[in-house]
């Protein structure tokens, strides 16, 4: 059985702060961090906008590419490192807003930088045990950093969705997954920003 990626969808925010800006504020030199870094700007999230939202907006895209109906997905997995709740799921949000609840597989995962990859995963080994027709997989970020850290320049905001299935168009022919305990940064539960 072939499995893959059957539709895809991205969202990014609308509003965007250049370099130059936080270069600015903070006293540094934004030609040296725009040459290091080769960042010109980034997307910034609305007040009313956070990884929730962001995971909606990519799952109807991805849901629409892939021309089905949301009842046919059998599991919501929304992989991010900035869920807006300590306690309650973003997945729960994300599959009622999609019209994909009740009879749903859902699971939040946490892992920076991969947890949405880790949620295809997840969605291709369920679709080729035949536990679901289709996954959908969510990675997206509201990405913060202590304020005056080089990560305020790239830690920014954006999703990307994927519905996974028997008919894709994109085949995943494999994956291999490399981990280790090697923290580049971290945060505490109730820390505001990460070491």
């Amino acid at each position: 059985m072939q499995v893959g990626i059957t539709g895809y969808g991205a969202y990014i925010p609308y509003y965007r702060i250049k370099a130059e800006e936080i270069a600015r504020v903070w006293g540094q030199n934004a030609d040296v961090i725009k040459k290091s870094l080769m960042v010109l700007e980034k997307s910034v999230p609305d007040s009313d906008e956070d990884t929730i939202t962001i995971s909606v907006e990519a799952g109807k895209n991805a849901i629409a590419r892939a021309g089905i109906e949301p009842s046919r997905i059998g599991a919501v997995f929304v992989g991010s490192e900035s869920h807006p709740y300590a306690v309650k799921p973003s997945g729960t949000v994300v599959a009622e807003a999609l019209g994909i609840t009740p009879e749903v597989m859902i699971a939040d995962l946490e892992f920076a930088c991969k947890a949405g990859t880790a949620a295809m995963q997840i969605c291709a080994a369920l679709v080729k045990a035949k536990e679901i027709e289709y996954g959908l997989a969510i990675g997206a970020d509201t990405s913060q950093s202590r304020p005056g850290d080089v990560l305020e320049y790239t830690a920014s905001a954006g999703g990307a969705a994927f519905v996974i299935g028997s008919d894709p168009l994109a085949i995943m022919e494999g994956t291999y997954s490399f981990a280790t305990d090697t923290p580049d940064f971290w945060r505490r539960e109730g820390e505001k920003y990460q070491v």
